[in-house]
Parts: structure tokens; sequence; C-alpha cells
């Protein structure tokens, strides 16, 4: 492997969910303030990349998703001043700063919309998408990504606007050049603030190519805008111009929430550099779904057999053609210990352990999501009324009002899967509320705080989080964890996911034991070298023990 050398590469991202992360002024909402505070505790982790989510104005009908003002900072989480300072302070302990940019979409709220929906004729009308209605119904069949159509019936002008989210947020026009120019100026604007890059949400949508209905999958209501609203060419075009126009002009890390299969990823994240740094997939969490008419809700698993293949056929279908991101939660998934591995007292630490371990020597950037190195577990919400995800409460309308899911198996599914497992405050002590706020917490404190949580764990050298630390320090050290091939071994295992990094003659070679039992591993002794990390300080000859996971160091 020669592959080009870039800090992006060789760094670890930290995601910060800035509602969630630390309040300072007992609002019970995280704010800027409190990343700041909370700065130390980050570079001692030793994370190079701070990736913040929207902490713009918003009306919050998506938690900052719906954007009112981009050059803004939302009252709830301080002001440009705070911002300054959170920003000066990263730099100053020689880390980096990533913002979230959303520009598939904007508020309701924003000026934008404001005017474009006061008549036909205003000159930001075509600054979103506006359709006549069909038939008495709206222009087409698509349903929206949060439950219902994506088309809104304005009646002020006797037309529908495009919300392929909340129809409290409308999708830009990017077809027109005026918002290209808005947007990119924006962009502009932020970079010369001295941001080191963006996280583009929903990147893969913005290059909507024609209006017909979609496809409608058994059982379901509405129909798919995929074949003419995500991976198009136009969306491609509209890339390679923000990329001539601002991103080429700065040494950023870019990152496309895309998804999509391994050959558009490729495009999208290509080594000659025409569009974005790295994407995120999502199939090895969207794709362990049942794939009922119910989508993402349901109570499937996540097999390892499955796992492996989705992940293993990213690692093999980029390398040496596009760079991987790679990881396994963040604000939009559950918490990834009570998904792909095992929450219960028993089990949770070696498990956390495990699973960052095969994420974190792997091929591409990893990515920690807050409360991720504390081994960080789901809320198990019991009460409708514990969630405030929008997502949630439009799936409660769409299935369980309308009699199609028994409200106890939506549920569990909730339980399971919903968004709000990840975005419960981060658990810094055992004070009320888990030190996050002297107030009251916006979103309900998980319950066993009083057993995970940051001050035990950064002063308990066997902590999921001291272990993080080590797998963080090691890739800085050794660039065959970063560069190395990725070559899958085992791949008939049922208990085991296993593979190894090679370059230079330097060979890394990753063990991670998927179950709760003691399993055969006859290649831990096979492969050579010596152990590099470990979740377990004591081995046993030819087996692994439960999660064990196993990382030697040697030459071919």
């Amino acid at each position: 492997m020669n592959e080009k050398r870039a800090w992006w590469k060789e760094a670890v991202v930290y995601q910060i969910y800035p509602r969630s992360f630390q309040d300072t002024n007992g609002d019970g909402v995280g704010d800027l303030n409190g990343i700041t505070k909370r700065l130390d505790y980050l570079k001692n982790l030793g994370v190079d990349v701070i990736w913040v989510s929207p902490f713009y104005p918003s009306p919050n009908y998506d938690n900052g998703y719906d954007i009112s003002d981009y050059r803004g900072i939302h009252p709830e989480f301080g002001t440009m001043e705070d911002f300054d300072r959170m920003l000066h302070g990263i730099h100053e302990r020689g880390m980096k700063l990533v913002i979230d940019l959303v520009v598939n979409h904007t508020s309701w709220d924003h000026p934008f919309f404001v005017e474009s929906r006061k008549s036909k004729d205003n000159p930001y009308r075509d600054y979103y998408i506006w359709r006549d209605g069909n038939n008495g119904g709206p222009p087409n069949n698509w349903g929206s990504c949060f439950s219902g159509s994506a088309w809104q019936y304005d009646e002020a002008t006797d037309q529908y606007y495009l919300h392929l989210f909340t129809p409290q947020q409308p999708d830009l026009n990017w077809a027109n050049p005026e918002v290209r120019d808005r947007v990119f100026d924006m962009m502009t604007w932020w970079c010369d603030k001295g941001i080191d890059g963006f996280r583009m949400d929903v990147i893969g949508m913005i290059g909507k190519e024609n209006y017909l209905d979609g496809a409608v999958p058994p059982g379901g209501l509405y129909g798919s805008f995929e074949k003419s609203c995500q991976h198009t060419e136009t969306t491609h075009r509209y890339l390679r111009e923000m990329r001539e126009r601002v991103l080429d002009k700065y040494d950023l890390l870019t990152v496309g929430e895309a998804g999509g299969t391994v050959e558009q990823g490729i495009r999208y994240a290509s080594l000659d550099e025409k569009e974005l740094n790295m994407i995120f997939s999502f199939e090895h969490n969207d794709g362990l779904n049942d794939g009922t008419e119910l989508g993402k809700w349901s109570d499937h698993g996540a097999p390892l057999k499955e796992v492996r293949e989705i992940m293993n056929r990213w690692q093999l279908g980029l390398i040496g053609k596009a760079w991987n991101s790679v990881y396994l939660s963040n604000h939009d998934q559950p918490r990834q210990v009570s998904r792909y591995g095992n929450d219960s007292p028993l089990f949770r630490v070696r498990s956390a352990k495990m699973l960052a371990t095969l994420i974190h020597m792997m091929h591409g950037t990893p990515y920690i999501y807050n409360g991720e190195e504390l081994g960080m577990t789901n809320a198990y919400f019991t009460r409708l009324s514990d969630y405030q995800d929008v997502e949630v409460h439009n799936a409660w309308k769409q299935w369980v009002a309308s009699g199609r899911v028994h409200p106890e198996d939506m549920m569990r599914y909730f339980a399971r899967i919903a968004r709000d497992n990840a975005r419960t405050p981060m658990q810094w002590d055992d004070t009320p509320n888990a030190g996050f706020t002297t107030g009251t917490p916006w979103l309900a404190v998980n319950r066993n705080y009083l057993m995970i949580n940051a001050e035990d764990e950064v002063g308990d050298p066997d902590s999921v989080y001291n272990y993080y630390k080590e797998l963080i320090r090691l890739r800085h050290t050794h660039d065959v964890i970063v560069y190395g091939s990725f070559e899958p071994l085992l791949n008939d295992d049922e208990n085991v996911y296993a593979y190894r990094r090679v370059l230079d003659g330097t060979v890394l070679t990753v063990l991670c034991n998927w179950t709760d039992r003691t399993v055969p591993c006859g290649l831990k002794e096979e492969s050579p070298g010596d152990i590099l990390i470990s979740n377990y300080a004591l081995h046993k000859e030819g087996v692994l023990q439960p999660y064990e996971a196993i990382v030697k160091l040697g030459k071919e």
C-alpha cells in the first residue's frame, strides 16, 4: 500500500451532541461553554478532531437540524463569543473542529423560506421546491423520512413544497445557482473563521433530478424518492462545484452523510479528491433491519455474519480507491454496546472494549460518539412521553395510532433502536443528573449513571475510557493501523470477527469474539508477533473468552 498521507486519515474524530454534553448555566440544555469546560477531558483521551453537531439558531422541530440562521448561535447554546472561545481552546490544545453543514433543507423559519412562501413571484420562491398538486393531492407519492407525505400543502399560494424530512424542514432548490452561491458564501465565512472541516448532513440528497412517483414497498403507504433524489449525477456535479469554489481553498476534513453502495461511496470519496474526503455508510446499521413495511422499527439483532459481510465489503471495496470512515454509533443510532454487544453488568465492559477494538483497528478514520468511550448504554425508556425525538412520535402516529402495530411491540422497538437512546445526557459523575446540569435535563439521564460515569472511569486503568485512550495512542504510533491493507480472516466462523492489516512487512492481526461464550480460535497462537492490546489480562490457549479482543503485532 502506498496511500498518500493526510492528517485526516491519521486522526480520530470525537462527535459531540451539544444539547446533551455539558450544561453550564442550569437550563437543562448543554452549551458551547460546556464543551470548552471539557476540552481537557478530550485532550486526555487523545482525540484529534472534535465534531460538534448543530448549534445554530433553530425552532428545534428536529433537534437543531432545522436551521433558521446559518451564521448564528442558538441562544440555548451560547453566543458567537462563546463559539470563538471554544474554537480557540480546541486549537490551543492541538485539536481541530468540524461543524455540521445542513444544506439539503432549512427551517421553515429561515428568512429565505419566510419570503419564499409569500407569493409565487417572490424573489426567493425558487430557493425551494414548489409544485402544483396532482388530482387534488400532492404532486407525487413520495413519503418523507419521518413518516407521512414528503409534500406540504400551503394555502397561501395553493401549491405544495417538498420536505424530505419534517414539514418544518423545506428542501432547498440546489438547481437555483443563487442557492448554491449563498451556501458556498456561508461555508467560506465559517472557513475564514478558522473551522477545520464539515460533516455534511444528508448531502447525497441535494441533487433532485425528477419528480416521478416512486415504488411503494409491500404494505407501505408512500413511494420512495430514492431514484430521483439520492446519489444522482446532479449531486456529484454540485459537490465538484463546492470543491472548486470552497473546499480546495482550505485544508479541511470533509465527511458526507451519504450512505448508498460501495460503488457510490467510491464516487463521493475517491482518492482523486474531486469531491469529499470520506462518507458515512449506513449499511451496517440500516442493512440489519428486517426490511418490512415498518422500515427501521424491528427486533432484528446484529448477527456477526451480517455485520461482517457488510463491513468487510466496505473495507475491501474502498481500500486503494477511496477513504473509509468507521463507526458503530452516532446521534442517529442507538448505543453501540446495546445494539451490537452486550450491555448487561456482567459483559458490558468487555463487550464495549471488543467493539472498540474491532473499529479502531480497521482501515479508515474512526469516529467516537460522546459517551461511547464510557460504554454508555441505551436508556430503555418505558413511556412514550419519555421520548423527545420527532421520529419516534411520528412513527407512533403512523403505525400505532392507526392500529397497525401493537403499542407494546412499538415500545420494544423504540427501546432497541430509537435515536434518543444516544441522546441522553453525558454521564460525568455520580452527582444528581450525572453532573450534566444543575437544572432539569431536557431529556432524562440514563438511570445507570451511578455505575457508568466519566469521573470513575478516567481514574480506573481498566475502564472503557482508558482502553479507548490506548487504542487512540496505538493508532498514532503504528502506521499499519492507518495505512495497512485489509485482509478478512475466518469468514465462515460464526463467533469470531477476524482480520489482519499488513504494511511493509508488518502484520497486525485482530481477533474479536462476538459472543458471551468461550469459543475455539487456534488463529490466536498461529498469528505472528506479540499481543499489542487486549481486553483480558489473562488468556487461555486455543480459545477466546466471552467478548475477548486480541490484537497481535508482528512481522510476515
